[in-house]
């Protein structure tokens, strides 16, 4: 056991000492949150050295799947993805881990036993939607709410886990009821198409708020908002999850009112990860958490939009 574990660590310093190459398979640019973390993936990578070889998907996951196969086929040292959807992964995992190539995940989980990846970066998709929830709830008070809701990519972990814990923090609040939800995709286009139609059905009837998985869904609706005449942000109250640089300029003009941030470098825990298992084999727990502040317009938004702005969204 001495010799195996010996051995195993040579191997292992070996290949930390050489250039890594590392496959990234990325969902694809449905949004300005997604680009950033493009852009700070490959940042990271370069500042470290390491050889990323990039893939974008599309939102499709047979373009995911035919990436992590050609990853495997090529022999890089690991493999990044960030999954379009959670389920029917088993399969190509299980290739990679056949391969003896650790594939991490990034800002969203699959429905796959955790033997099959290394370690999945990401913040908690469930308080999330809490926080968002729980801003709506305090802001509302006692008053009657009906709310809309953008979803995410159905069958996304996002989607799902935001829409939960939105709903566990308005829970036992009678006076806040979901009266429509909808995809728009994760997209800017699709927030806008679906708002128009929530509006349309909604005619007669006042909405007191949107809730929106994304911040580019919410610009959308913004603007499918301001197109019907009506004043986002007050006679529409808008809460929406990332924290992108435009969201804090709607904040800042009034447009919209509270974003929790989704922080978009999780390369950078991801390699920390990758970087120590190289090393030594050292395994990083299952999870690592990133954090999830909430903004509003008490927080400085033109300050927030100046601090985001460069970062590639």
């Amino acid at each position: 056991m001495k010799t195996l574990l010996t051995t195993t660590a040579i191997i292992l310093g070996a290949v930390s000492a050489q250039a890594q190459t590392v496959g990234f398979s990325q969902i694809g640019s449905e949004s300005g949150w997604r680009a950033a973390e493009t852009t700070l993936t490959r940042q990271q990578a370069e500042e470290r050295g390491i050889d990323l070889r990039f893939s974008d998907a599309q939102q499709r996951q047979e373009n995911q799947i035919a990436a992590i196969r050609s990853f495997v086929a090529q022999g890089v040292d690991a493999i990044l993805l960030a999954p379009v959807v959670a389920t029917g992964w088993d399969s190509v995992l299980e290739e990679a881990a056949e391969a003896e190539i650790p594939v991490v995940l990034l800002d969203r989980r699959v429905d796959s036993s955790d033997d099959l990846y290394l370690t999945a970066v990401g913040s908690d998709l469930v308080h999330e939607g809490e926080v968002a929830g729980q801003w709506l709830a305090d802001e509302v008070g006692d008053e009657e709410c009906r709310i809309v809701e953008l979803e995410g990519t159905t069958g996304s972990s996002p989607a799902i886990d935001r829409a939960t814990g939105f709903r566990n923090a308005i829970e036992g609040h009678d006076n806040l009821e979901i009266v429509r939800s909808q995809t728009g995709d994760f997209t800017r286009t699709g927030g806008k198409e679906v708002m128009e139609s929530f509006l349309q059905a909604e005619s007669g009837n006042e909405i007191c708020a949107l809730y929106a998985h994304n911040d580019d869904m919410a610009l959308g609706a913004i603007q499918a908002i301001n197109e019907a005449g009506m004043n986002p942000g007050e006679d529409i109250l808008i809460v929406s999850i990332d924290a992108v640089p435009d969201i804090f300029q709607a904040i800042a003009n009034g447009d919209a009112n509270a974003t929790v941030e989704l922080t978009p470098n999780m390369a950078g825990p991801a390699f920390d990860a990758l970087e120590a298992y190289w090393e030594s084999g050292t395994e990083p727990e299952k999870f690592i958490q990133t954090d999830s502040a909430l903004y509003t317009q008490d927080d400085d938004p033109m300050a927030e939009y100046e601090a985001r702005k460069d970062l590639g969204y």
